[in-house]
């Protein structure tokens, strides 16, 4: 039986998991990790009626524990599909390392009906065919031709995200642009950008919109590492329509591959910035500055001009 103080402790914890900040949600997984077994019933309890974010935290706590409990709960996951599917192949993918008896053979069984399935969501389809590569030999066996057609969850969704298709989180596209973004073409990251633009504007809550922004500002660095000015448009834009601070990728950007063109944009993010965001105001102004040494713009630019007009305190 749980104790008191330990019940209390998960009922607080498995609120955290819809926290607005992530490291409040992290805390929380990594915390339930460490109750281990302890939490496995409120986890399983909570798992339906909880959001499809809180469901994959549930599920991401799920994966470090081989009890049996869960697999039904993967299931279940398998069934919805997208990225609670994936996460639901991590969890079975632990039964089949680490569980024994009827456990490892249902959920090896769970995931050889997935990677042989046709109909099954491609993403999906080869976290399953991943999961299975560290099983016995003859298991491998019933994949491996499986494997040429399907690549790795990160290559699918990278592929899916040129071709304009995006997954649900934005966890899975970070870890695709990891592997991906410094060997792509140029003209497929600006593909990508503008897909996550689009995205961002229907997503809610706001914290997973700006998840996704900080994507999109990864993106803009590594264009900007490059030295592509692709998608500088973008940039311009993104700073012209801000009220708030962006995540650091934007104005690393910008910085590097700014132009004339974008101290008025600076300036209108500066003009619009809240008095209690001096650190990012002080981080347009270096930015604003950095690109009129590179562009050699002096005072009396028109640029420099109409950008001093929107925001006075960029002189100094």
């Amino acid at each position: 039986m749980i104790k008191a103080s330990a019940d209390a402790e998960i009922r607080g914890l498995l609120e955290a998991l819809d926290a607005d900040r992530p490291a409040r949600r992290e805390a929380a997984i990594a915390r339930l990790t460490v109750l281990g077994s302890r939490a496995v019933p409120r986890l399983v309890a909570a798992y339906d009626l909880s959001s499809r974010e809180k469901q994959l935290a549930i599920l991401q706590v799920l994966e470090t524990f081989t009890d049996v409990r869960a697999l039904p709960v993967a299931r279940r996951a398998l069934d919805a599909g997208g990225d609670l599917a994936v996460a639901a192949v991590a969890v079975l993918r632990e039964f089949v390392a680490r569980g024994t008896g009827t456990t490892h053979a249902d959920a090896l069984e769970t995931l050889l009906s997935v990677s042989a399935n046709p109909s099954i969501d491609r993403r999906v389809k080869a976290a399953a065919v991943q999961a299975l590569s560290g099983a016995a030999a003859d298991v491998r066996g019933l994949v491996d031709s499986a494997l040429p057609a399907t690549g790795s969850p990160e290559d699918v969704v990278w592929e899916e995200a040129a071709e304009g298709r995006l997954p649900e989180g934005s966890a899975a596209m970070r870890d695709a642009l990891a592997g991906h973004a410094e060997e792509a073409e140029l003209p497929v990251l600006r593909r990508v950008i503008e897909t996550i633009r689009l995205h961002e504007d229907r997503i809610e809550p706001p914290r997973r919109r700006e998840e996704w922004t900080a994507v999109r500002g990864a993106l803009h660095e590594t264009l900007a590492r490059r030295g592509s000015r692709l998608a500088l448009y973008d940039l311009r834009e993104t700073l012209e329509r801000t009220a708030a601070p962006l995540p650091a990728g934007f104005l690393s950007a910008v910085a590097a591959i700014g132009d004339a063109s974008c101290l008025e944009p600076l300036a209108l993010a500066c003009s619009r910035a809240p008095a209690s965001a001096s650190r990012w105001r002080g981080d347009l102004a270096e930015t604003f500055h950095a690109i009129r040494a590179r562009e050699r713009l002096t005072r009396r630019h028109a640029a420099v001009r109409r950008a001093l007009a929107r925001a006075p305190e960029l002189a100094s």
